[in-house]
């Protein structure tokens, strides 16, 4: 059947060629094809009478729609050779100015936003960096930039970044081990040779913040272009000082581009994140009826308290247009960060009857630290071939990709020089045992933020993780007929592992072990209409044991399953993705409307070593399941409103569990069953715009991951959670004035009602992380 380019895009829309990147995918070519393309429908972005469409140039974010500033149109990983109304998966897509007009910097505040995401604590004694759950999974490893694993648990910043794109279901064809929830992949800003431009913004606010960022694209000539995007940031904790947070970032790239057929990008990225972290308040009550409730807590976070990242990271990036219908790119990465902790928690405690003034409700000061060094080498090769084939756009995608992780987890030596000032426990004696937040006054006792006088040095390591891994994969994309597209992909990886503990002794134990497994993905679009569409899809993924870089043989939290003293042995964590949805593309590309319904069974999960269950060989005893719908919107109901939000309810299973039986027929731990978000922002003016976000996330337990929380059995064999998280809504606000085409400045309002909401609990209850309290920032961007 001839190809109906009426329905069908033509390539040249489907996929912009990209120059080169700050951290972009070398699979796309210039941006400045975009830009002539934007430059050509000038008067069109006129007639629409909004400041912010007049200005859609060069300097834009490439990806996403004219008109619609927070609908992307298409993703920056070119395997995706579709734009994304038309890919039968849900791929939610957050631009550039939606996550400035936001307010929101990190991606962990970001993505805490995003319905279908859960933000977790640093389980298994463990704060390391960021840590997401997608659909019920464990995500933490699954954090891409531009296409290639960012592995380690560091800190993530948006001032980079076009957009941020989270890909949800098992995604294993295109990413690899892991990602059995879904993959967030964040995209980097690009450098063009076509345009010269210098931005900046300088923003301060409440609780002592300060933001200030410059992005300057250069060309150097007509071959060679640099762009540098610099980064300095301070603010207390909202309301919780002196708890604070530090970043200085510096993202710098050169492109080459002799001719139109062949580019060649390298890019350095730098990040320095140092933080007095909050681990906020705690839970308190009985358990057993379901009692647990937050405790409000003055901030007892120590003056010597760090949560840091020291982020270094190289790519290189080729694009070679070997003829008009085959291309191939290549990006090659060279990584390390830094990572390191000590903290302190809160418990709540009753003092001894012992104690010399007598028994009283208090909390107790803990220490949780830790520090880890990661270096990790990437490639990953794709050849490009187009094509016609049954008369219609056929894309074939030939890849292979090379990974090499060493990630080394280690000790502080931390001394507490203060003295004790409380007694716990049950013991005789009077003398002091502990350190208590709370006198028997219930006041904060004195010098709060310096009782444990820490003493802090690096000590030795205690785990050495390191995984090789080859992989090879196959994808097409293929017209059908007119309004029928299939696409199929399969992966091969092959993964050679080992791991050394390091015993207090110094004695050291080394575990290894090699495997394959593959992957596919197969999904199929059908066109309605000009506008409309229907899809269906089936994708799987596998987690492998010892998966987790920073948990050693904690099985439970993606560590190394051990069976007599071996971790061979073991099947990868299956993860199969069912999903049926619907796509409209309205109103000439400026609105994205969504709708999927979808089930993730997750088989032969790993159950912890002396659970109890029976070994059978394996340790693979567990499965769960996720059922669920999203229902989402983006881009621009009118030339002068924008929006951007999704409404997500899901159910969570587990179906077996041979370590504890009695889970069976649970929830998942930090599980969220109600979800939504909406971003909204409308042109009042050429000038004026204003906007809000609201947020909300129903309530979850914290919990070991892929297991039920712990729960009680009450005398009528109903049951009770332990670890509650409460339910939360949250709003912001945002306006915004233009002054002339260069100056405007945009006031945000994060919480503005000030609430106290709490985005993560430690499975014991004693950490209860806060999100923030109100904060006003005020922000003047400047552009030459």
């Amino acid at each position: 059947m001839a190809t109906n380019k009426a329905v069908l895009r033509p390539r040249s829309l489907r996929r912009p060629v990209l120059t080169v990147a700050v951290g972009v995918s070398a699979a796309l070519a210039s941006s400045g094809a975009l830009a002539q393309e934007a430059a050509k429908d000038t008067d069109s972005a006129e007639d629409l009478g909004v400041a912010e469409y007049k200005d859609y140039t060069a300097d834009s974010n490439p990806y996403t729609s004219k008109g619609a500033p927070y609908k992307a149109r298409v993703s920056a990983d070119d395997r995706l050779t579709r734009p994304i109304a038309e890919l039968p998966q849900t791929l939610s897509v957050l631009t550039e100015t939606q996550i400035k007009e936001s307010g929101y910097t990190d991606l962990a505040r970001i993505l805490d936003a995003q319905p279908g995401i859960t933000v977790g604590t640093g389980e298994n004694g463990n704060a390391f960096g960021d840590r997401y759950i997608i659909r019920g999974q464990e995500a933490r490893s699954d954090v891409f930039v531009d296409g290639l694993r960012d592995p380690g648990m560091t800190t993530r910043e948006s001032f980079a970044v076009d957009q941020i794109e989270i890909a949800k279901g098992p995604n294993s064809t295109f990413a690899g081990r892991g990602t059995a929830g879904g993959a967030v992949n964040l995209i980097t800003k690009q450098a063009s040779t076509d345009y010269s431009f210098t931005k900046a913004s300088v923003g301060v606010g409440t609780d002592g913040f300060v933001r200030a960022t410059a992005d300057v694209n250069m060309p150097v000539s007509d071959t060679l272009a640099v762009r540098a995007n610099a980064l300095y940031a301070y603010t207390e904790i909202p309301n919780r000082e002196p708890a604070d947070r530090k970043r200085k970032g510096l993202a710098v790239s050169a492109t080459f581009k002799p001719v139109d057929t062949f580019s060649l990008t390298l890019d350095y990225y730098g990040l320095r994140a140092k933080d007095n972290p909050d681990l906020g308040d705690y839970l308190l009550g009985d358990a057993t009826v379901g009692e647990r409730k937050p405790v409000k807590t003055p901030v007892y976070a120590q003056k010597q308290d760090f949560q840091k990242s020291d982020v270094d990271v190289f790519t290189g990036r080729l694009n070679w247009q070997l003829s008009d219908n085959i291309r191939l790119t290549n990006r090659m990465r060279y990584g390390m960060s830094d990572n390191g902790y000590v903290v302190t928690g809160a418990r709540g405690v009753t003092t001894s009857v012992n104690d010399p003034n007598g028994a009283y409700d208090s909390f107790s000061l803990s220490t949780h630290q830790g520090w880890q060094d990661v270096k990790y080498f990437a490639n990953q090769a794709n050849l490009h071939i187009e094509s016609e084939m049954l008369g219609g756009e056929n894309d074939l995608i030939i890849g292979a990709e090379f990974t090499d992780h060493k990630v080394r987890n280690g000790l502080y030596a931390n001394v507490n020089t203060g003295a004790f000032n409380c007694r716990t426990g049950t013991g005789a004696g009077t003398a002091f045992n502990a350190f208590c937040g709370l006198g028997p006054d219930g006041q904060a006792v004195d010098n709060l933020n310096t009782l444990l006088g820490r003493e802090i040095t690096k000590d030795r390591w205690d785990q050495d993780w390191h995984m090789k891994t080859v992989s090879a994969y196959i994808m097409d994309t293929i017209d059908l007929t007119s309004r029928l597209t299939v696409f199929g992909g399969i992966r091969l990886d092959h993964f050679m592992f080992d791991l050394g503990l390091q015993a207090a002794d110094l004695t050291v134990t080394r575990y290894d072990f090699s495997d394959s497994f593959w992957n596919g993905h197969l999904g199929a679009t059908y066109k309605i209409g000009d506008v409309g569409m229907i899809y269906a899809s089936a994708a799987t993924s596998a987690d492998v044991n010892c998966g987790e870089s920073d948990v050693g043989t904690s099985a439970g939290y993606g560590g190394c399953l051990v069976l007599d003293g071996q971790i061979s042995g073991t099947k990868p964590e299956r993860s199969v993705n069912l999903e049926t949805g619907t796509k409209f593309n309205l109103f000439e590309d400026r609105l994205l409307l969504t709708a999927a319904v979808f089930q993730i069974t997750k088989d032969d999960v790993f159950e912890a070593a002396g659970s109890g269950y029976v070994p059978d060989g394996t340790g693979n005893t567990g499965k769960n399941r996720v059922r669920g719908f999203e229902i989402g919107v983006a881009g621009n109901l009118t030339p002068a409103w924008s929006m951007q939000g999704a409404i997500t309810v899901l159910k969570a299973k587990i179906l077996k569990s041979v370590a504890n039986p009695l889970n069976e027929g649970k929830t998942l731990s930090n599980f969220a069953n109600f979800q939504a978000q909406f971003q909204s922002r409308y042109q009042f003016t050429d000038d004026f715009a204003m906007g809000f976000a609201i947020k909300h996330k129903g309530k979850r337990y914290g919990g070991q991951p892929d297991t039920a929380p712990a729960f009680t059995t009450l005398p009528d064999n109903s049951y009770v959670y332990g670890q509650p998280v409460p339910a939360y809504t949250v709003g912001d606000f945002f306006a915004e004035y233009k002054f002339n085409k260069n100056l405007d400045f945009r006031l945000n309002v994060n919480n503005v009602t000030n609430e106290r909401y709490y985005i993560a609990v430690y499975r014991s209850g004693s950490f209860l992380y806060r999100g923030d309290a109100r904060q006003v920032v005020g922000t003047l961007n400047a552009k030459f």
